[in-house]
């Protein structure tokens, strides 16, 4: 709750551009002690430009930033910490390699008499560092065994054993578990009591109405709207973030269902795991939902052999593989796009031309075994607009592209392959609610094409509105599968979580239906 009258942080006309293109145009915020501000728009739309200019990491163009009314120049993260502020980015920042301890007295080791590092103290600051968040993580852990909400606490405890007044959070929920996200809101509450300010950047509607104080949306670099969140209305916000109104995000049109495509059979990744038997049908969207360390990413990278597995069979179009590798799988018309787009999807060095032809090289050699540039790039350029990527793009390097954009070339990747099985996991993963829409049309293109699509995904809503089947997974085996008339999110949960079937396992014990 707001308390203070006089902001703790203000931006005044920030304005930033980038080889004479406008990013931000005259941006104004202001965040208060005790409050939670969320930051809503689009991919593309100047967050994290901002928040890279408040956090020392971009230099503005013009404009102020004041911290409790005085102007201050931010030019480094050094100066960003020395005034309070603390960023953490959706890709943590942390060493998984080094232990908790470690990663907490990174850049500021307690050393001995002798100048070496007192591993003693250190362990002891990490437990104090450790103590204001109520986290019980072991110091001496290593860090890349702990699971992402526990690393996201250990980059917060840092942040405010650091001082930090101002805390940004960027997509703070995106990999974490209905558990994990629950501390964390609680952990967001006790800062907001303590007069921590804390700007919220999320797509996600119920988290900012559970959690913000205000929110401000911004659009094409400008600030659009600031309003208290009780007087704020979902659909406006949608419009003012996508600059027109958002009808309806799911649209679930009548599909003709085809032969089977893919059948899976008895696939146990282990030898001693569960046997995992499911199909996808030609023109049909088929949901794999889920909690967060089901299985589900498991099964789709066994299937294209980037993990092996024990035993079980794979078919396409009737035909059994075993492949040994993606690039195998690609080969035999299988599109496969992982969860993580910034290690797994993009080849962040190249241009947006590089990353959707990467594929599809092959069917451009020229008898002399020489790429067709001029039908490659023509092609590029079909397929971009097809996914509604802006032709001048093409040469761009893609990291500065959106989240959004950037999901949507990896789309265009697979249309210019025309692949026929497509395989995606948390395709809409930090990705705003426009280019959301977009997504749910092109994965209902798809179908509507003939091709099979498996769509694995944490956002339930997103499961039950546009697919035509639900395979619900719970401990590496599949659950239930449910028709779209049948799913609910309660259904769902229920078998994901392991109630459904206890509640069987009751019925049928006494007897009942």
């Amino acid at each position: 709750m707001v308390e203070s009258k006089k902001p703790l942080l203000e931006i005044r006309d920030i304005r930033k551009s980038f080889s004479g293109v406008m990013v931000l145009n005259s941006v104004n915020l202001n965040l208060y002690e005790h409050e939670v501000l969320a930051l809503m728009g689009e991919n593309g739309a100047g967050k994290s430009t901002l928040m890279n200019i408040l956090s020392g990491n971009l230099k503005r163009d013009s404009g102020q930033v004041l911290i409790n009314g005085e102007p201050v120049d931010i030019e480094t993260p050094k100066d960003a910490a020395e005034h309070g502020i603390a960023i953490i980015h959706q890709e943590l920042n942390v060493v998984p390699s080094m232990t908790v301890a470690e990663n907490l007295a990174l850049g500021n080791e307690p050393k001995n008499r002798y100048g070496l590092i007192d591993k003693k103290r250190m362990r002891q600051d990490a437990l104090d560092k450790l103590s204001p968040i109520k986290a019980s993580i072991d110091p001496g852990q290593m860090l890349g065994e702990l699971g992402v909400g526990e690393q996201q606490m250990v980059e917060i405890a840092k942040a405010l054993a650091q001082h930090a007044r101002i805390l940004i959070l960027d997509e703070p929920t995106a990999s974490l578990s209905k558990g994990e996200s629950e501390q964390l809101f609680r952990l967001i509450q006790e800062l907001c009591e303590q007069g921590t300010g804390l700007i919220y950047i999320s797509h996600r509607m119920e988290e900012v109405f559970a959690l913000a104080d205000r929110l401000t949306v911004l659009r094409d670099g400008h600030t659009v709207m600031t309003k208290d969140i009780a007087h704020a209305d979902q659909n406006e916000i949608v419009a003012k973030m996508v600059g027109r109104t958002v009808e309806k995000l799911y649209e679930h049109p009548a599909r003709e269902v085809g032969a089977e495509e893919l059948i899976v059979q008895d696939l146990r990744l282990e030898s001693d795991g569960p046997a995992v038997s499911f199909t996808v049908h030609a023109g049909e969207v088929v949901g794999m939902s889920g909690l967060v360390g089901a299985g589900r990413t498991e099964i789709a990278r066994a299937i294209i052999g980037a993990d092996p597995h024990a035993s079980g069979t794979i078919r396409l179009k009737g035909k059994e593989f075993r492949f040994k590798s993606p690039k195998e799988a690609i080969g035999h018309g299988v599109a496969y796009l992982p969860e993580s787009r910034k290690t797994q999807s993009i080849f962040p060095v190249r241009s947006v031309e590089d990353n959707i032809s990467i594929s599809s090289l092959d069917q451009y050699l020229t008898p002399l075994r020489l790429i067709a540039k001029g039908k490659l790039r023509s092609d590029v350029v079909a397929s971009m607009e097809s996914v509604n990527i802006l032709k001048r793009l093409q040469h761009t390097p893609i990291t500065n592209l959106s989240g959004g954009n950037q999901q949507k070339a990896i789309f265009a990747r697979w249309l210019l392959k025309d692949s026929e099985l497509l395989i995606l996991d948390e395709p809409t993963r930090g990705v705003d609610v426009g280019a959301k829409q977009e997504i749910y049309e092109l994965i209902n293109d798809l179908a509507a094409k003939g091709k099979a699509v498996l769509v694995i995904s944490s956002d339930l809503p997103e499961v039950l509105g546009i697919s035509d089947r639900i395979l619900v997974v719970r401990q590496g085996a599949i659950a239930a599968c449910l028709s779209s008339q049948e799913a609910t999110e309660e259904s769902v949960m229920s078998y994901a979580t392991g109630v459904a079937a206890s509640q069987t396992a009751d019925s049928m014990a006494s007897g009942t239906n």
